[in-house]
């Protein structure tokens, strides 16, 4: 049988490339969900390792807060992925919707990293920023949320980016929380068909179309970057 013939046979006979479509519709909502708890999520861990960096008189809540955050992007950082999604699917929420946990379980993931990224953004942010903003009568909380996050989310903008396009290929192992992502979708077309190669090869050029296309975004997100920073 000849290539095209098994591209026919694996693909087009019986609607099998639904199995991908299906796949990559799972695979784009749990990257975009995840991204979104991870910024959410690292945005938290970066300002209270900053305001504890940054405290003269540091008080019994923000050691608290501090300790958590420590812990958890240790033990985030520390550990695979896919043992964290397999925890939380197995042990810890086990009555979860399948597409719920495996966004929580790569959004947590994805915060550990996320605030490392965001935390030296706002180190980044000249401390007179700070200083203008209390002198405009701001206090800590606008301070932070008006002048510093902004400008340290256009100096991290880039480097988040890439975090999102790690997370679409982090999230081919979802197929372990008995998740049909698209990595699942070309094993489910392997194990009817008995046909190894097409649909390995189909769901890796997939990737590779959407992490080119998210790299060429990035490009353009750069360059707007430096043409604002030059004005």
């Amino acid at each position: 049988m000849s290539f095209s013939d098994r591209l026919y046979t694996d693909f087009i006979e019986q609607g099998r490339y639904m199995y991908l479509v299906k796949g990559l519709g799972n695979t784009l909502l749990i990257t975009a969900g995840a991204l979104l708890l991870g910024v959410i999520l690292g945005v938290f861990a970066a300002i209270v390792n900053v305001t504890y960096a940054n405290s003269h008189k540091k008080g019994p809540v923000i050691r608290v807060l501090k300790t958590i955050v420590t812990l958890y992007v240790t033990i985030i950082r520390g550990t695979p992925v896919v043992v964290q999604l397999m925890l939380m699917y197995f042990a810890i929420w086990k009555s979860g919707a399948p597409i719920v946990v495996a966004i929580v379980s790569f959004g947590i993931n994805s915060g550990a990293y996320v605030s490392e990224v965001i935390r030296s953004g706002i180190q980044s942010v000249d401390r007179g920023q700070t200083e203008a903003g209390r002198s405009l009568g701001l206090n800590s909380r606008q301070t932070m949320t008006r002048i510093i996050l902004p400008q340290a989310f256009k100096n991290v903008a880039p480097a988040i980016f890439n975090e999102f396009i790690s997370l679409v290929k982090e999230t081919s192992v979802a197929g372990y929380a008995g998740i049909q992502d698209l990595t699942k979708g070309g094993d489910i077309i392997r194990s009817i068909t008995y046909d190894a190669f097409p649909p390995l090869l189909v769901v890796a050029l997939v990737y590779l179309v959407i992490v080119i296309g998210l790299t060429q975004v990035l490009h353009v997100i750069e360059r707007r970057l430096a043409q604002s920073d030059l004005r």
